[in-house]
């Protein structure tokens, strides 16, 4: 079944406990630290816009590139009535492509998660190279092992509103190192309830696997956080963070 369908009509319902400005500051911070304040980014996995919007309200030209178009229509919706000039392009990430570069590409909300396989995982980065400016920066966030394993695996959520509710069932592969997330939705429509179901699959990949696909792709690994901190990665680190930089173009142009 296709993954965000239904449940774009509702994301934003249940993720009004993400602290996106917190986020937002966070991905501003890393940003500024090599001198990106305004020019364009991209977001990868822009999902209904909500960080997308944030960060053009923060002087950035946005580009964001998700390939549900149930999420994107929210996205569209939104910059509507925000009036805020951002290009929303329903493409796969795995194949994704833009009329230039760009000076940062960011990509949150663990969307890389949802690569499945090294190959892909290197395919996504290659293209995130080609399309950063000499020296670009590309941010992204990943789920650990430890929260697949010992927050999520086995683990039903379930959270019931008066616009709908939600039950989130998790199976955590261990050998495959593939969560699969089945989600039942009851969303309300007139006076009744109708329900839905969607299968997500996301993968865990190790710290010594992204790196690997990094330099496949021929970006430098710069930094690895916990998530919204500066610190090192923790037995217990639940998100973290990678921040790498171009430098296959910087490297051609040396060599003119």
């Amino acid at each position: 079944m296709e993954a965000y369908k239904s449940f774009a009509r509702v994301y934003d319902m249940f993720m009004d406990n993400i602290p996106y400005q917190e986020w937002c500051d966070y991905l501003i911070s890393l940003l500024r630290e090599y001198g990106i304040a305004d020019g364009i980014l991209l977001e990868l996995g822009c999902g209904t816009g909500s960080m997308t919007e944030l960060l053009s309200r923060n002087g950035y030209d946005m580009i964001g590139v998700d390939s549900s178009e149930d999420m994107l229509e929210i996205a569209v919706e939104k910059r509507d009535n925000s009036g805020l000039d951002i290009l929303y392009l329903m493409q796969d990430m795995r194949e994704f492509e833009l009329y230039g570069t760009v000076r940062a590409v960011i990509s949150v909300c663990d969307s890389i998660n949802y690569i499945l396989d090294n190959e892909e995982l290197a395919c996504v980065f290659s293209l995130v190279n080609n399309y950063l400016d000499p020296e670009g920066i590309f941010i992204f966030d990943c789920n650990t092992e430890y929260k697949y394993k010992s927050l999520l695996a086995d683990q039903v959520i379930a959270e019931n509103r008066e616009e709908g509710s939600f039950i989130w069932e998790n199976n955590y592969s261990e050998e495959e190192r593939i969560n699969e997330y089945d989600l039942t939705l009851f969303i309300k429509e007139g006076r009744q309830y109708s329900k839905y179901e969607e299968t997500h699959y996301q993968r865990c990949y190790s710290v010594e696997e992204i790196t690997a696909a990094l330099q496949k792709a021929g970006l430098e690994l710069l930094e690895v956080y916990d998530a919204f901190t500066r610190e090192a990665p923790r037995a217990d680190s639940e998100r973290i963070y990678f921040v790498a930089r171009e430098r296959g173009k910087q490297k051609d142009r040396k060599g003119e």
